[in-house]
């Protein structure tokens, strides 16, 4: 029996300098990133691969990430008739998802990206809010630490990435006393996460209401793939149904844990991380075991994973 794919697309966090050095002088992944560089203006190909501050701004991590997504999809299907039964993406993977499923064009979705870090950006002046990954505590204890210690401020659990890890978000302070509490309460580790803006948490409504007015204008066709999104772990055929869904992945929690349950549920057999690092192969050990995983780092892994198919 063909195994049943599905593909994982990452999100911030796992850009780094050198991220498509495995490809070779692959003539897709290059040819990829000139056709975003006309189309956004800024040389993404020597930002991925010489030494720059500028790979870990938001403006430019978030098209990044998106280009280095679709480069690897773009070489996966050069290489093999087996598409993906069902996507999905991490926060910003989900467009690139969108991408990969014919939902949103390219040529689309770079500005709609930019355009989504400069709101995040904005929504919070910088220093105003934070992140914090919480290890070793049950989500329920998660949520109450969060409702005990935001004392009126914002703090909200935001990314369910896998059991026991889960990311809180909100005012700074709030997210130290979060932090604080977390560990009374027998967390393994509370750690700060190195981000200017504080994702997936009400702090980014007034991001979620620019956005909502810029994709008013995004034309959005019906996914040939489904696209599992982060806000509901649903997928929708309805242009406007995708563009909500989009609006409020800003502002809610990324239930990335029941992404993977239910993508295994629907008889998925095997998975592929398709983008930089391999942060979602390991989420997805930690979620279903028996769900194996690719990361689509380097072209060895591209033929490993036709060899499983």
């Amino acid at each position: 029996m063909m195994n049943k794919l599905a593909f994982f697309f990452p999100g911030q966090g796992s850009q780094s300098i050198g991220m498509m050095a495995g490809f070779g002088d692959s003539a897709m992944i290059k040819n990829t990133f000139i056709e975003a560089s006309d189309i956004l203006g800024i040389d993404f190909w020597s930002m991925a691969t010489e030494t720059n501050e500028k790979i870990n701004e938001t403006t430019h991590t978030q098209p990044i990430m998106l280009i280095a997504g679709v480069a690897t999809w773009r070489t996966w299907l050069a290489l093999s008739n087996n598409k993906p039964a069902m996507l999905a993406g991490h926060s910003l993977g989900e467009y690139t998802a969108l991408v990969a499923s014919g939902a949103l064009s390219f040529n689309d979705a770079l500005p709609l990206v930019r355009y989504r870090a400069e709101v995040m950006q904005t929504a919070v002046p910088a220093g105003v809010g934070a992140m914090a990954a919480i290890l070793g505590l049950d989500d329920e204890v998660v949520r109450a630490v969060c409702a005990e210690a935001a004392e009126n401020e914002v703090l909200e659990a935001v990314n369910f990435n896998s059991p026991g890890q889960v990311v809180i978000a909100g005012n700074k302070a709030a997210v130290e006393r979060g932090m604080a509490l977390a560990k009374e309460k027998g967390a393994k580790r509370a750690l700060p996460l190195p981000v200017s803006v504080p994702s997936h948490c009400a702090l980014m409504k007034p991001a979620a209401e620019r956005l909502a007015e810029y994709l008013k204008n995004v034309t959005i066709n019906t996914p040939n793939i489904p696209v599992l999104h982060n806000a509901d772990v649903a997928s929708y055929n309805d242009a406007d149904k995708i563009k909500e869904a989009l609006i409020r992945q800003l502002y809610s929690p990324v239930r990335w844990v029941e992404a993977v349950q239910t993508i295994h549920a629907q008889g998925i057999t095997q998975a592929a991380e398709c983008g930089p690092g391999k942060v979602l192969a390991g989420l997805t050990k930690r979620i279903v075991a028996e769900l194996p995983c690719v990361a689509l780092t380097n072209n060895e892994s591209l033929l490993e994973l036709q060899g499983l198919l």
